[in-house]
């Protein structure tokens, strides 16, 4: 039984892999021509209250203890407010590249937060993993290693907000964790989501008037659709169930294979081809996602 929840939760992450994969080209393409990142944000995290508050109807009630109340608010605020709210100003203003580039170095912020808050063990199978993630993913973002004009001067302040988001994000799956112990995934997913709106209204409300809901075209309401009930709905659900059965460092480390699916869904799409760098990619990731969650690692502490 432990086996097969365990491989559930790492199908989950490979869905929410899949979702994110095709989120980067189809949040671009809503903002900022049809609607603001502020605005985008606030949309997303009031439908997604909506959803999942309409999912637990039927569900029993669980109470949440009065002493677990500042972790709620406290997830909602690194995960939901600061985490979307960073990463969409800074994408704004940065590049799709420079932001793949600085997102894979979350994991490493959860290992180093897990290590430090919940005495996570710093096993060499782990660090090696890691290791070899980071290097698939980077390998890919720059075709093969291509490291020139990543960076200008000009994106400094996009990049520095994207590095905020990848720090905010670990921090909530780090204070998440302790509690998928106590309660069920959703109780705690909507309450997170809740405590998050509250951060968002006020820096969302100013844009949503700006937005032109008659003039958009079908395609675009098919896609903020998309990011509401795939990106945000059940993206943040299947991570929280995943969160129930393994580490918060082996949910964070599931962030290389967004690169990864974005690329083979260009491929897909015939806007590119294979390449000999996304083959290689693609086997560092995933010896990477071995090393990390699956290799047997007793006696190697």
């Amino acid at each position: 039984m432990e086996n097969s929840d365990k491989i559930k939760a790492h199908l989950a992450l490979i869905a929410v892999a899949l979702i994110y994969g095709l989120n980067y080209s189809i949040a671009k393409d809503v903002m900022p021509d049809f609607v603001q990142p502020r605005a985008f944000i606030l949309l997303r995290v009031s439908g997604a209250v909506i959803l999942f508050f309409a999912l637990g109807l039927n569900m029993k009630k669980e109470v949440v203890a009065k002493s677990d109340w500042l972790r709620i608010i406290a997830a909602g605020f690194f995960g939901v407010a600061a985490n979307q709210l960073l990463f969409f100003e800074g994408l704004n203003i940065t590049t799709p590249i420079s932001a793949a580039v600085i997102m894979t170095t979350n994991p490493i912020m959860v290992l180093s937060l897990s290590a430090i808050f919940l005495k996570a063990p710093l096993t060499w199978p782990r660090i090696g993993g890691i290791l070899l993630g980071i290097s698939g993913a980077l390998y890919l973002i720059t075709k093969g290693g291509d490291f020139q004009n990543i960076f200008h001067a000009g994106e400094s302040l996009g990049n520095t907000l994207v590095m905020l988001n990848a720090l905010s994000y670990a921090s909530y799956l780090v204070v998440v964790k302790p509690l998928m112990a106590r309660y069920r995934p959703y109780t705690v997913i909507k309450w997170v989501f809740l405590a998050g709106l509250a951060f968002v209204i006020p820096f969302g409300i100013g844009q949503v008037p700006a937005i032109n809901w008659a003039d958009m075209p079908l395609k675009i309401y098919w896609e903020i659709a998309f990011v509401i009930v795939g990106t945000t709905f059940l993206a943040y659900l299947l991570n929280i169930f995943a969160l129930k059965t393994v580490s918060s460092t082996t949910v964070s480390f599931y962030i290389y294979l967004q690169p990864l699916v974005a690329t083979l869904a260009a491929i897909a799409l015939g806007s590119d081809q294979p390449e000999y760098h996304m083959l290689v990619s693609a086997a560092l990731i995933f010896m990477g996602v071995y090393l990390v969650s699956f290799y047997k690692r007793k006696n190697l502490q």
